[in-house]
């Protein structure tokens, strides 16, 4: 082969690899600008294709008012919600976050994680599922539980379960490590608790809650009702039987979850309407501890973390997951959670959350 074939063969390579840059610069300085205007939709695009850089690592922005070079806020994962399980002994018929897999992280990846989230600024944890007490019957929950309080340091750790599976006994070995339990109970009808789906076999509920309530009390864990409004108990009346705190959920449907044609769930007979919601809280507006929350309120404001410790974002009536915080970290990741931190202050998303700065009398 001639020395001028080389040359020219040579060239061509090295003008299609300077052709192939310059189109991927081009492209790059096309979505860049595409992002300023398009900031939400894009920021998804780009999620999707795997360049989330481009959008994520863009730290200032020019004002096109007064030209002024602004950095763009960033949400801070003040009070994170960690479903680490899907897995669950119950069937309700609402539930958004359902067992489409078995997968639980490795503890020692799981507390990677919380410690990226609280190097980031995390005051608050709540653990949830499925049912968080299902895996390792507590035990992983409880060395969470512990992690979080004892070497995190964090100011609030707090649970969300069933309360069909705790025991006495990890009351006794982690109880000091919880500053808050909350209980689901969306009835005091034996019967109407077995029609939404929150019973297994021939237990008690309702025993299980005023156990549950009796052991928060003898360890010093603050005590929590978390209710869903729906159409199975919208009607009962429950002022004789709310003593405690009690946030009160409407249905939140989910498209895939619990409805939809891949769901686990059908949600759609469940959902109530806001007036009949309202209606409902007029009846209990005597209630001084009744916290009632929205579907908006829910949809934007809250940081749900996924068994992958994949951001959600619920704002578009489905769950789009980021990219998990264990490989392009925290800050990359929240950006595309949906949250909305205004509304999560709006809502007193931020309150006295440590057992340790509550006036209880145990």
């Amino acid at each position: 082969m001639s020395l001028a074939v080389e040359i020219n063969r040579a060239w061509s390579t090295k003008r299609e690899n300077m052709f192939s840059t310059e189109i991927k610069l081009l492209l790059q300085f096309c979505i860049g600008r595409l992002c300023c205007i398009f900031e939400d939709g894009l920021a998804k695009f780009c999620t999707w294709l795997g360049i989330t850089t481009l959008v994520s690592d863009r730290r200032i922005v020019k004002s096109e008012e007064n030209g002024a070079r602004e950095t763009p806020t960033i949400p801070s994962p003040t009070s994170v919600n960690y479903h680490f399980t899907r897995q669950c002994n119950y069937s309700c018929g609402f539930c958004f976050h359902t067992a489409k897999t078995s997968f639980v992280l490795p503890i020692e990846e799981a507390k990677k994680g919380l410690r990226m989230l609280k190097d980031s600024g995390m005051e608050k944890i709540n653990f949830s599922g499925g049912e968080p007490f299902l895996h390792q019957r507590g035990d992983f929950l409880g060395k969470l539980v512990q992690f979080c309080k004892q070497e995190l340091r964090l100011p609030s750790v707090s649970i969300v379960s069933n309360g069909s599976l705790i025991t006495e006994k990890w009351f006794q070995k982690y109880g000091e490590y919880l500053d808050i339990l909350a209980v689901s109970c969306d009835s005091f009808e034996e019967e109407t608790n077995a029609l939404i789906g929150r019973r297994q076999g021939k237990k008690s509920h309702l025993d299980n809650l005023r156990r549950v309530r009796i052991w928060c009390n003898e360890y010093k864990v603050a005590f929590k009702v978390n209710s869903v409004i729906n159409t199975f108990n919208v009607k009962e009346d429950m002022r004789d039987q709310i003593r405690e705190l009690n946030p009160v959920f409407q249905c939140l449907v989910i498209e895939g979850e619990n409805a939809g044609e891949d769901a686990l769930r059908e949600a759609e007979k469940f959902v109530i309407s806001e007036e009949e919601f309202q209606d409902f809280l007029d009846q209990h507006s005597e209630i001084t501890c009744l916290v009632p929350e929205s579907n908006q309120k829910m949809r934007d404001s809250y940081l749900i973390l996924d068994e992958y410790m994949r951001f959600l974002d619920c704002r578009e009536g489905r769950k789009d997951p980021s990219k998990s915080i264990l490989d392009v970290g925290v800050e990359n990741a929240i950006q595309f959670s949906g949250f909305d931190e205004k509304m999560f202050l709006k809502r007193g998303g931020k309150y006295v959350w440590s057992k340790a700065d509550m006036r209880l009398e145990w």
